[in-house]
């Protein structure tokens, strides 16, 4: 709707100071000729906006103006409410969320204030998890300092492999993915990722840097992604699986049903499918803890592997019997 473009174009507005009118075009999805009518219309509802020509011009609110944004309705309510600062994993980071949000909720009429506390009773998030974490966002305050006023970065930076480096960089931005967070920077050979919780030392310098034009954090975050998965090493294998234990594996790695089961003599109720594995070692390591629930189709080296492993496991069983003097448990079936 014209009214939701207009507000949202006004919120730019008040939180960019200058826009431009290509970069109104781009983030509300019209045409540059809509945005200059919105403008108009905007003047005419007595908004101080003015148009600054020239390359670096655009449209520009009047120094210190503001407008009070409208109530919010029971679905944005909602929306807010699930994103509450509980869901922070870094303890100084949900404190201060904490306590921007209650000035919100402060804001709020008595009535949808009400209504607030209601929701907010009927839903508790635990950032925990099953698994500790070990995330390190003590250097995160640093980073946002020094990416929100484009100064250079510099930090030691300890890789996957242990290895640990020096690094100068221009942040350009921060994304947050699960309960790890990421800074994206220039580095001397081109854009680089990397994971907060690694860096270490990090000072913000005194020198400032440019912005590549046209950088969009959410476009370039979306395409490294993609390249990331595209370019890691898979395994592929074809198991036969009882339907129990193929509902478990769907649940850890990607599956699909194979198109042709004829191909391969299945027990009843067992299930033939396709898996993804990171890498054989966990195809090993997953298709030996279903013991005589699955078996391995293909590939027949993974196959005879797996056969292997399983008659080193019964040897050093009956190694330990032989020592203890218990009774060794019995063959297991084959892995063919």
């Amino acid at each position: 709707m014209k009214s939701d473009r207009l507000l949202s174009a006004l919120l730019l507005l008040q939180a960019k100071g200058r826009v431009t009118s290509r970069e109104l075009s781009e983030r509300l999805e019209v045409s540059q000729r809509t945005v200059h009518r919105d403008m108009e219309a905007l003047s005419a509802a007595k908004v101080p906006i003015s148009a600054l020509r020239g390359s670096q011009g655009g449209w520009q609110l009047e120094r210190d103006w503001r407008t009070h944004v409208p109530g919010l309705d029971e679905a944005e309510l909602r929306a807010l409410l699930m994103t509450q600062p509980r869901a922070l994993s870094d303890p100084a980071m949900a404190a201060a969320a904490e306590r921007a949000f209650g000035k919100l909720m402060a804001a709020l009429p008595g009535p949808m204030r009400e209504q607030a506390a209601a929701m907010s009773e009927r839903l508790h998030v635990d950032p925990t998890g099953w698994h500790a974490t070990t995330e390190d966002l003590s250097m995160l305050p640093i980073v946002q300092d020094a990416v929100a006023r484009d100064c250079k970065l510099t930090f030691d930076y300890t890789r996957a492999d242990g290895q640990t480096a020096p690094r100068t960089v221009d942040p350009l931005g921060i994304v947050a993915k699960g309960v790890s967070w990421y800074l994206v920077a220039r580095a001397p050979h081109g854009i680089r990722t990397y994971r907060i919780s690694r860096m270490h030392a990090v000072t913000a310098l005194a020198t400032t840097f440019e912005r590549p034009p046209n950088f969009k954090l959410s476009t370039h975050w979306k395409l490294s992604t993609t390249q990331l998965q595209e370019q890691r090493k898979h395994f592929d294998a074809v198991v036969a699986l009882t339907s129990q234990a193929a509902h478990m594996m769907r649940g850890w790695c990607a599956t699909s049903p194979l198109r042709d089961e004829q191909t391969y003599p299945l027990q009843k109720e067992w299930i033939a499918l396709n898996i993804r594995f990171e890498d054989e070692d966990q195809a090993r390591f997953l298709i030996l803890g279903f013991g005589s629930r699955a078996q391995v189709l293909a590939p027949p080296l993974l196959r005879e592997r797996i056969a292997a492993e399983a008659n080193a496991i019964l040897t050093a069983s009956e190694q330990t019997s032989h020592y203890t003097g218990t009774p060794a448990p019995p063959p297991p079936r084959s892995a063919e």
